[in-house]
Protein backbone atom coordinates (compact mmCIF):
# COMPACT_ATOMS: atom_id res chain seq x y z
CA UNK A 1 0.00 0.00 0.00
CA UNK A 2 1.24 3.34 -0.81
CA UNK A 3 1.85 5.82 2.23
CA UNK A 4 0.38 8.66 2.36
CA UNK A 5 2.90 12.04 1.77
CA UNK A 6 3.40 13.47 5.68
CA UNK A 7 2.09 17.15 6.06
CA UNK A 8 3.75 18.88 9.42
CA UNK A 9 1.76 22.34 10.35
CA UNK A 10 3.49 24.05 13.10
CA UNK A 11 1.74 26.65 15.40
CA UNK A 12 3.16 29.03 18.01
CA UNK A 13 -0.45 29.59 19.54
CA UNK A 14 -2.69 26.88 20.63
CA UNK A 15 -5.20 28.92 22.14
CA UNK A 16 -8.62 28.49 21.73
CA UNK A 17 -9.36 30.73 18.52
CA UNK A 18 -9.87 30.28 14.61
CA UNK A 19 -6.08 28.91 13.81
CA UNK A 20 -6.83 26.64 16.05
CA UNK A 21 -10.37 25.75 14.59
CA UNK A 22 -9.26 25.43 11.17
CA UNK A 23 -5.67 23.58 11.87
CA UNK A 24 -8.27 20.86 13.74
CA UNK A 25 -10.47 20.58 10.56
CA UNK A 26 -7.46 20.24 8.79
CA UNK A 27 -6.23 17.24 11.23
CA UNK A 28 -9.72 15.42 11.06
CA UNK A 29 -11.59 16.16 7.58
CA UNK A 30 -11.55 13.28 5.52
CA UNK A 31 -11.68 15.41 2.87
CA UNK A 32 -8.15 16.78 3.86
CA UNK A 33 -7.13 12.92 4.51
CA UNK A 34 -7.15 12.40 0.81
CA UNK A 35 -3.72 14.14 -0.25
CA UNK A 36 -1.69 13.48 3.02
CA UNK A 37 -1.27 12.58 7.01
CA UNK A 38 -1.71 16.09 8.64
CA UNK A 39 0.18 16.18 11.49
CA UNK A 40 -0.60 19.78 13.91
CA UNK A 41 3.03 20.58 16.15
CA UNK A 42 3.04 22.81 19.00
CA UNK A 43 6.46 25.01 19.35
CA UNK A 44 7.53 27.53 20.98
CA UNK A 45 6.94 31.03 20.18
CA UNK A 46 10.38 31.95 21.05
CA UNK A 47 13.52 30.23 20.25
CA UNK A 48 14.74 27.43 18.02
CA UNK A 49 12.42 25.44 15.62
CA UNK A 50 13.10 21.60 15.81
CA UNK A 51 14.45 19.51 13.22
CA UNK A 52 10.83 17.81 11.38
CA UNK A 53 10.76 14.76 9.45
CA UNK A 54 8.12 15.46 7.15
CA UNK A 55 7.55 15.44 3.16
CA UNK A 56 6.20 19.11 3.60
CA UNK A 57 6.02 21.72 6.33
CA UNK A 58 3.41 24.23 6.94
CA UNK A 59 4.16 27.21 8.84
CA UNK A 60 1.11 29.51 10.95
CA UNK A 61 3.63 31.08 13.02
CA UNK A 62 3.94 35.19 13.76
CA UNK A 63 6.57 36.23 11.74
CA UNK A 64 8.73 38.80 13.60
CA UNK A 65 12.42 39.96 13.85
CA UNK A 66 12.48 37.90 16.78
CA UNK A 67 11.49 34.58 14.77
CA UNK A 68 13.90 35.51 11.99
CA UNK A 69 16.85 34.25 12.96
CA UNK A 70 15.56 30.51 14.09
CA UNK A 71 13.70 30.49 10.30
CA UNK A 72 16.46 31.34 8.43
CA UNK A 73 18.33 27.79 10.70
CA UNK A 74 15.31 26.39 9.87
CA UNK A 75 15.24 26.58 6.16
CA UNK A 76 18.62 25.79 6.02
CA UNK A 77 18.14 22.14 8.05
CA UNK A 78 15.36 21.47 5.64
CA UNK A 79 16.84 22.50 2.40
CA UNK A 80 15.56 19.85 0.47
CA UNK A 81 11.96 20.18 1.92
CA UNK A 82 8.94 22.25 0.27
CA UNK A 83 8.07 25.13 3.42
CA UNK A 84 4.82 26.99 3.34
CA UNK A 85 4.02 29.50 5.23
CA UNK A 86 0.18 30.54 5.49
CA UNK A 87 -0.25 34.27 7.22
CA UNK A 88 -3.13 34.73 9.19
CA UNK A 89 -2.75 38.05 10.86
CA UNK A 90 -0.84 41.00 8.93
CA UNK A 91 -3.19 42.85 6.57
CA UNK A 92 -3.34 46.59 5.38
CA UNK A 93 -5.33 47.54 8.03
CA UNK A 94 -3.09 45.92 10.76
CA UNK A 95 -0.32 47.65 9.51
CA UNK A 96 -1.88 51.32 9.22
CA UNK A 97 -3.36 51.16 12.91
CA UNK A 98 -0.19 49.30 14.21
CA UNK A 99 2.86 49.66 12.44
CA UNK A 100 5.02 52.74 13.20
CA UNK A 101 8.08 52.27 11.17
CA UNK A 102 6.42 50.04 7.91
CA UNK A 103 9.97 50.27 6.08
CA UNK A 104 11.65 48.28 8.79
CA UNK A 105 8.40 45.86 9.15
CA UNK A 106 8.18 45.41 5.19
CA UNK A 107 11.64 44.44 5.33
CA UNK A 108 10.88 42.05 8.05
CA UNK A 109 7.96 40.02 5.77
CA UNK A 110 10.26 40.36 2.70
CA UNK A 111 12.74 38.26 4.12
CA UNK A 112 10.37 36.16 6.11
CA UNK A 113 7.95 34.98 3.38
CA UNK A 114 11.80 34.49 0.68
CA UNK A 115 12.13 31.49 3.01
CA UNK A 116 9.18 29.39 2.01
CA UNK A 117 9.05 28.26 -1.56
CA UNK A 118 4.45 29.25 -1.48
CA UNK A 119 3.19 31.99 0.90
CA UNK A 120 -0.76 31.33 1.26
CA UNK A 121 -2.78 34.47 1.72
CA UNK A 122 -6.10 33.95 3.78
CA UNK A 123 -8.35 36.11 1.46
CA UNK A 124 -7.88 37.45 -2.04
CA UNK A 125 -7.93 41.16 0.04
CA UNK A 126 -4.64 40.06 2.00
CA UNK A 127 -2.99 38.22 -1.10
CA UNK A 128 -3.60 41.43 -2.89
CA UNK A 129 -1.85 43.26 -0.43
CA UNK A 130 0.83 41.27 -0.26
CA UNK A 131 1.48 41.52 -3.59
CA UNK A 132 0.76 45.46 -3.83
CA UNK A 133 3.41 45.83 -1.64
CA UNK A 134 5.58 43.35 -3.16
CA UNK A 135 5.72 41.44 -0.12
CA UNK A 136 5.81 37.83 -2.00
CA UNK A 137 5.91 37.23 -5.88
CA UNK A 138 2.80 36.17 -7.90
CA UNK A 139 4.61 33.13 -8.60
CA UNK A 140 4.81 32.08 -4.90
CA UNK A 141 1.43 33.45 -3.40
CA UNK A 142 -1.80 31.63 -3.09
CA UNK A 143 -5.19 32.35 -1.84
CA UNK A 144 -6.79 30.01 0.08
CA UNK A 145 -9.66 30.93 2.07
CA UNK A 146 -10.36 28.88 5.60
CA UNK A 147 -13.11 26.97 6.61
CA UNK A 148 -14.55 24.80 9.42
CA UNK A 149 -17.32 22.30 9.39
CA UNK A 150 -20.49 24.39 8.98
CA UNK A 151 -22.98 21.47 9.01
CA UNK A 152 -24.02 22.22 12.29
CA UNK A 153 -24.21 26.22 11.58
CA UNK A 154 -26.44 24.80 7.91
CA UNK A 155 -28.68 22.81 10.46
CA UNK A 156 -29.85 26.07 12.47
CA UNK A 157 -33.20 27.16 11.86
CA UNK A 158 -33.12 30.51 10.19
CA UNK A 159 -34.55 33.22 12.28
CA UNK A 160 -38.09 34.97 10.90
CA UNK A 161 -39.33 38.71 11.97
CA UNK A 162 -37.27 41.36 12.71
CA UNK A 163 -34.28 40.58 14.60
CA UNK A 164 -34.18 41.22 18.48
CA UNK A 165 -30.62 39.45 19.15
CA UNK A 166 -27.30 41.07 18.43
CA UNK A 167 -24.30 38.36 18.41
CA UNK A 168 -20.43 39.65 19.39
CA UNK A 169 -18.15 37.02 19.46
CA UNK A 170 -14.34 36.70 19.25
CA UNK A 171 -11.60 37.63 21.32
CA UNK A 172 -12.49 40.72 23.81
CA UNK A 173 -9.37 42.87 21.98
CA UNK A 174 -8.94 45.87 20.18
CA UNK A 175 -8.64 44.09 17.12
CA UNK A 176 -12.49 43.34 17.34
CA UNK A 177 -14.10 46.62 17.45
CA UNK A 178 -16.56 46.10 20.05
CA UNK A 179 -16.27 49.33 21.87
CA UNK A 180 -17.51 50.80 18.93
CA UNK A 181 -20.59 48.35 18.76
CA UNK A 182 -21.23 48.43 22.17
CA UNK A 183 -21.35 52.41 21.93
CA UNK A 184 -23.73 52.06 19.13
CA UNK A 185 -26.07 49.51 20.46
CA UNK A 186 -26.51 51.93 24.24
CA UNK A 187 -27.88 55.12 21.73
CA UNK A 188 -30.55 52.21 20.34
CA UNK A 189 -33.70 53.26 22.20
CA UNK A 190 -35.59 50.16 21.96
CA UNK A 191 -35.89 48.19 25.09
CA UNK A 192 -36.90 44.80 23.61
CA UNK A 193 -33.80 44.30 22.01
CA UNK A 194 -30.42 42.29 22.99
CA UNK A 195 -26.72 42.49 22.69
CA UNK A 196 -24.75 39.22 23.44
CA UNK A 197 -21.13 39.41 23.80
CA UNK A 198 -19.57 36.28 23.54
CA UNK A 199 -15.43 36.25 24.29
CA UNK A 200 -12.90 36.75 26.40
CA UNK A 201 -9.63 38.86 26.40
CA UNK A 202 -8.16 41.57 27.53
CA UNK A 203 -10.39 44.29 26.82
CA UNK A 204 -13.53 42.66 29.13
CA UNK A 205 -13.26 45.13 31.62
CA UNK A 206 -13.36 48.44 29.61
CA UNK A 207 -16.06 46.71 27.45
CA UNK A 208 -18.03 46.21 30.66
CA UNK A 209 -17.79 49.73 31.59
CA UNK A 210 -18.86 50.98 28.40
CA UNK A 211 -21.80 48.71 29.02
CA UNK A 212 -22.62 50.60 32.23
CA UNK A 213 -24.93 48.18 33.58
CA UNK A 214 -27.38 48.58 30.74
CA UNK A 215 -29.27 44.90 30.85
CA UNK A 216 -29.98 44.79 27.53
CA UNK A 217 -26.03 44.11 26.92
CA UNK A 218 -25.31 40.45 28.51
CA UNK A 219 -21.63 39.06 28.86
CA UNK A 220 -21.39 35.22 28.27
CA UNK A 221 -17.71 34.59 28.34
CA UNK A 222 -15.66 32.00 25.61
CA UNK A 223 -18.30 29.03 24.51
CA UNK A 224 -16.50 25.74 22.63
CA UNK A 225 -19.78 25.47 20.70
CA UNK A 226 -20.39 27.92 18.35
CA UNK A 227 -23.31 26.62 16.84
CA UNK A 228 -25.12 27.41 20.55
CA UNK A 229 -24.13 30.58 20.42
CA UNK A 230 -25.49 31.08 16.64
CA UNK A 231 -28.57 29.36 17.67
CA UNK A 232 -29.22 32.46 20.34
CA UNK A 233 -28.67 35.27 18.29
CA UNK A 234 -30.45 36.43 15.21
CA UNK A 235 -27.65 39.20 13.64
CA UNK A 236 -24.13 38.72 14.04
CA UNK A 237 -21.71 41.96 13.84
CA UNK A 238 -18.29 42.22 13.27
CA UNK A 239 -16.68 45.80 13.40
CA UNK A 240 -13.15 44.83 13.46
CA UNK A 241 -10.49 47.28 12.87
CA UNK A 242 -8.36 44.07 10.91
CA UNK A 243 -9.00 40.88 9.75
CA UNK A 244 -7.19 39.02 7.91
CA UNK A 245 -10.49 36.55 7.15
CA UNK A 246 -13.18 36.91 9.82
CA UNK A 247 -15.10 32.52 9.89
CA UNK A 248 -17.81 33.97 12.43
CA UNK A 249 -18.73 35.72 8.91
CA UNK A 250 -19.03 32.77 7.42
CA UNK A 251 -20.41 30.75 9.83
CA UNK A 252 -23.20 33.75 10.11
CA UNK A 253 -24.08 33.34 6.43
CA UNK A 254 -23.65 29.30 7.28
CA UNK A 255 -26.39 29.65 9.57
CA UNK A 256 -28.73 32.17 7.64
CA UNK A 257 -28.17 34.59 9.94
CA UNK A 258 -27.50 38.76 9.60
CA UNK A 259 -24.54 40.21 9.13
CA UNK A 260 -23.10 43.48 9.88
CA UNK A 261 -19.33 44.36 9.50
CA UNK A 262 -16.36 46.89 8.66
CA UNK A 263 -15.35 46.96 4.77
CA UNK A 264 -12.28 46.00 5.40
CA UNK A 265 -9.60 43.54 4.95
CA UNK A 266 -10.89 39.60 4.66
CA UNK A 267 -14.26 40.72 5.58
CA UNK A 268 -15.18 41.92 2.16
CA UNK A 269 -15.02 38.36 1.35
CA UNK A 270 -16.03 36.16 4.20
CA UNK A 271 -18.97 38.21 4.72
CA UNK A 272 -20.46 37.83 1.38
CA UNK A 273 -23.14 39.53 -0.95
CA UNK A 274 -25.86 39.91 1.40
CA UNK A 275 -23.53 41.36 4.36
CA UNK A 276 -24.58 45.15 5.46
CA UNK A 277 -21.10 46.82 5.14
CA UNK A 278 -19.87 49.59 7.32
CA UNK A 279 -17.04 51.83 6.11
CA UNK A 280 -14.97 52.72 9.15
CA UNK A 281 -15.66 52.85 12.67
CA UNK A 282 -17.92 55.75 13.77
CA UNK A 283 -20.62 55.23 16.24
CA UNK A 284 -23.07 57.16 14.23
CA UNK A 285 -22.65 54.88 11.14
CA UNK A 286 -22.80 51.90 13.39
CA UNK A 287 -25.68 53.07 15.10
CA UNK A 288 -27.29 54.01 11.63
CA UNK A 289 -27.05 50.22 10.65
CA UNK A 290 -27.55 48.86 13.38
CA UNK A 291 -31.10 50.54 13.56
CA UNK A 292 -31.77 49.85 9.84
CA UNK A 293 -30.55 46.18 10.25
CA UNK A 294 -33.43 46.05 13.74
CA UNK A 295 -35.96 47.73 11.72
CA UNK A 296 -36.41 44.82 8.60
CA UNK A 297 -37.69 41.38 8.93
CA UNK A 298 -34.53 38.96 8.90
CA UNK A 299 -33.71 38.23 5.69
CA UNK A 300 -31.50 34.65 4.95
CA UNK A 301 -28.14 35.91 4.15
CA UNK A 302 -27.66 32.83 1.65
CA UNK A 303 -30.34 30.03 0.23
CA UNK A 304 -27.24 27.52 -0.72
CA UNK A 305 -25.67 28.13 2.89
CA UNK A 306 -22.16 28.76 1.51
CA UNK A 307 -22.49 25.39 0.41
CA UNK A 308 -18.88 23.64 -0.84
CA UNK A 309 -16.81 25.43 0.72
CA UNK A 310 -15.53 22.61 2.67
CA UNK A 311 -15.03 21.02 -0.76
CA UNK A 312 -12.98 24.10 -2.08
CA UNK A 313 -10.91 24.42 0.95
CA UNK A 314 -9.63 20.45 0.76
CA UNK A 315 -9.37 21.07 -3.32
CA UNK A 316 -7.36 24.16 -3.22
CA UNK A 317 -4.62 22.53 -0.58
CA UNK A 318 -4.92 18.99 -2.36
CA UNK A 319 -3.65 21.43 -5.38
CA UNK A 320 -1.07 23.08 -3.51
CA UNK A 321 0.46 19.62 -2.16
CA UNK A 322 -0.18 17.79 -5.30
CA UNK A 323 2.40 20.85 -6.81
CA UNK A 324 5.07 20.58 -4.16
CA UNK A 325 4.84 16.81 -4.04
CA UNK A 326 3.99 15.36 -7.29
CA UNK A 327 5.44 12.04 -7.23
CA UNK A 328 4.25 10.97 -3.19
CA UNK A 329 0.45 12.69 -3.39
CA UNK A 330 -1.46 10.41 -3.16
CA UNK A 331 -6.25 10.39 -3.71
CA UNK A 332 -7.72 7.57 -2.13
CA UNK A 333 -10.86 6.72 -4.54
CA UNK A 334 -13.32 4.67 -4.13
CA UNK A 335 -13.41 1.33 -6.94
CA UNK A 336 -16.84 0.48 -8.81
CA UNK A 337 -17.46 -2.01 -6.20
CA UNK A 338 -17.10 0.82 -3.16
CA UNK A 339 -13.36 -0.54 -1.64
CA UNK A 340 -10.82 1.89 -1.50
CA UNK A 341 -8.32 2.23 -3.73
CA UNK A 342 -4.97 4.05 -4.62
CA UNK A 343 -4.04 6.19 -7.35
CA UNK A 344 -1.19 8.69 -7.55
CA UNK A 345 -1.92 12.31 -8.71
CA UNK A 346 0.59 14.10 -10.56
CA UNK A 347 0.72 17.99 -10.86
CA UNK A 348 0.39 18.07 -14.42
Amino acid sequence: MTKLPQILHLVDDATPGGVTRVLEHIRTCPMMADAGEHIVQTVSPRGRLPHCNADMIVSHLSMNWRRLPALITFRARHAGTPLVHVEHSYTEAFTILNVKSKLRFFTMLRTAYALFDTVVAVSAEQGAWLKRRRLVSEQTLRVIAPVVPLDQFRALKAPTGKPRVIGAIGRLHRQKGFDVLLQAFRSLPDRDIALHVYGVGPEEEALREIANGDPRICFYGYCDRPEIVMNAIDVVAMPSRWEAFGLVALEARAAGRGLVCTDMDGLSMSGGDDARFVRGHNIRDWTKVLQETLAQDVNAVAPDRVAGCEAAFAENWQGLIEHHLPQQSVRIRKTKNGAAGLAVVSAN
